[in-house]
């Protein structure tokens, strides 16, 4: 993840400096900077989904983890043999069918997310591609 965040980061580093180089040169009657501050909305949209995702893919590996903890107490505890371990079994088996509904539904929420960023970004540059 901080390699991917560090080229975002730096990817962002680069259009903010084009993009401050481009306001230097602002010319009403030139259309480029209209697409250019079309596409500094598109970026601001970009950044808002990409945090969006961020946060959901942090949520999926948070309950992923939890998960993981849970099925090695559940071994542990039916290697034991213990008839009160056996019994714990059964919430902590609960809570993991609960956090996969979970896992489940914030993947459904991802893909929707997605989905709609991408036809949001498609349609946006379909518009911007008639204007121009």
């Amino acid at each position: 993840m901080s390699r991917q965040n560090s080229f975002y980061s730096h990817m962002n580093t680069t259009l903010d400096s084009f993009s401050a180089a481009e306001s230097n040169m602002e010319d009403p009657s030139n259309p480029t900077i209209t697409t250019n501050q079309n596409t500094n909305k598109e970026d601001e949209v970009d950044d808002e989904v990409w945090a969006t995702f961020d946060n959901s893919f942090r949520q999926v590996q948070s309950v992923l983890d939890r998960n993981r903890v849970l099925i090695q107490q559940v071994n542990e505890n039916h290697q034991s043999r213990i008839p009160d371990n056996m019994v714990k079994n059964v919430s902590l088996i609960q809570e993991l069918n609960v956090n996969i509904s979970k896992v489940v539904g914030l993947y459904s929420d991802l893909n929707s997310n997605f989905s709609t960023a991408y036809h949001q970004r498609n349609h946006n540059s379909t518009n911007n591609c008639k204007k121009a």
